[in-house]
């Protein structure tokens, strides 16, 4: 029988779940600035938030992306039923 997990620890791995999905997006979208458009780098990301850059972006998202999985695959060992 699978032990249902706590909601505090559904609601934190699904949070986990979306900082390593969008952070990798994110960290992705900035390499491949990088890649295609170097000179961008610089530039402010949105006209709405013109304090950060695409570099600042880039880097947040892969400490982002990182934090996330780290939460998944903890919050994922807590859930584990036990071996029989």
């Amino acid at each position: 029988m699978r032990k249902v997990p706590h909601l505090a620890v559904a609601i934190v791995r699904v949070v986990g779940e979306i900082l390593f999905l969008y952070g990798l997006l994110g960290w992705t979208y900035g390499v491949l600035i990088q890649l295609i458009h170097p000179h961008w780098l610089p530039y402010p990301l949105s006209h709405l938030i013109p304090w950060i850059r695409i570099d600042t972006f880039t880097i947040v998202s892969f400490a982002l992306s990182a934090l996330g999985f780290f939460i998944w695959k903890i919050t994922r060992e807590l859930t584990k039923p036990p071996a029989p």
